[in-house]
């Protein structure tokens, strides 16, 4: 089991004098010392948390300090499964391609992007090849123009050494 340290002082760890005093309602108890404080959450079982030590009196809550640990890692779990992460997916075009393959990588790509990954297109020159940069521009061309439907530019094709590397994103709702 790991153990969780959340960095909140709790009870008898408190070392102000002087508290704003919150019970587990959500209801203001006061300002009082810590003593005083201490006692009252002993009192209804409880523990004494420190939950904002920058105000002033700082401000602590009488609550279960441990449900408290469990729906903190609960809410962080929660977000995680919310966070997309964001694939870039590469697909490597030549400037002899023919008009069929890039139909056929076009739709290789149009899947990448319903998946809701980028598409990195790339046009790699070889040699003297890299002298006809605008055959590599025109075949990226074709290639966004058969994914406008589904993919949004969102880097333009640019020659990069003696590579032409073009960005596609999926196209929003």
């Amino acid at each position: 089991m790991k153990i969780i340290n959340k960095n909140y002082l709790i009870n008898e760890e408190i070392k102000e004098k002087e508290l704003r005093v919150i019970n587990e309602d959500g209801e203001m108890l006061g300002i009082m010392s810590n003593s005083e404080a201490l006692r009252i959450a002993e009192e209804k079982d409880k523990d004494l948390v420190l939950i904002s030590p920058g105000a002033n009196p700082p401000v602590c809550k009488i609550m279960d300090y441990g449900k408290f640990l469990y729906e903190q890692t609960k809410k962080e779990k929660e977000a995680r499964k919310k966070q997309k992460v964001v694939n870039v997916k590469e697909i490597r075009l030549s400037p002899s391609i023919e008009d069929h393959d890039i139909t056929i990588k076009a739709n290789q790509a149009k899947k990448f992007l319903l998946d809701e990954d980028k598409v990195k297109v790339t046009v790699r020159f070889r040699g003297r090849e890299a002298d006809y940069a605008y055959i590599g521009k025109s075949i990226l061309d074709k290639f966004v123009e058969k994914l406008q439907d589904v993919s949004v530019v969102e880097k333009a094709a640019k020659l990069e050494g003696r590579n032409m590397i073009l960005i596609l994103a999926p196209k929003r709702a």
